[in-house]
């Protein structure tokens, strides 16, 4: 039997408790349901990672402007994987929109994809190197766009398969 596709949720700048007091129950469901869960910085909070820690089959994190103290010293700035023949790099910032796939390519030359965050924009681009940028936006701070969202995708023998934006309703 062959390598087994990994299930994947990517999310970032959850801002928990600052900009809502937890994540909606559909984005819990979706993150309990996958093999992996990479996020990429601004939790705000050591008590969501723990949470996060506890109800994640495997975590990814990095963390992002908004984490300090204990948040610092238990997550890196830069964390890298290997999921299913993928090379993953997962950061909070990569500066301006400009340029954006050129510089990132320089930095993480030995990644597949880069996940990142900081804006609360969804982004999905490849860079000419093969680098392929995913940022998932915000499940609770929406900023400028119609909704927050997060991303499900699949590892899949080398390849990152089935990527999809979900739309996070916003609380009513």
């Amino acid at each position: 039997m062959g390598p087994v596709p990994l299930s994947l949720v990517l999310v970032s700048d959850t801002h928990v408790p600052k900009r809502a007091r937890d994540l909606p129950p559909g984005v819990w469901r979706e993150i309990e349901a996958v093999d992996v869960v990479l996020h990429a910085g601004d939790w705000v909070d050591v008590a969501l990672l723990d949470q996060f820690e506890r109800r994640c089959r495997r975590l990814v994190g990095v963390h992002g402007n908004n984490d300090h103290g204990v948040l610092r010293e238990r997550l890196p700035e830069v964390a890298r994987v290997e999921l299913e023949g993928i090379r993953v790099a997962v950061v909070h910032e990569t500066g301006d929109a400009k340029g954006r796939e050129a510089r990132c390519a320089q930095r993480f030359p030995d990644a597949d994809v880069l996940v990142f965050g900081h804006s609360h924009i969804p982004w999905d681009t490849t860079a000419d190197t093969g680098l392929r940028l995913l940022n998932p936006g915000s499940p609770t701070d929406r900023r400028r766009q119609p909704h927050g969202t997060f991303v499900t995708a699949v590892a899949d023998a080398g390849r990152l398969r089935d990527v999809a934006f979900h739309p996070v309703p916003p609380r009513s």
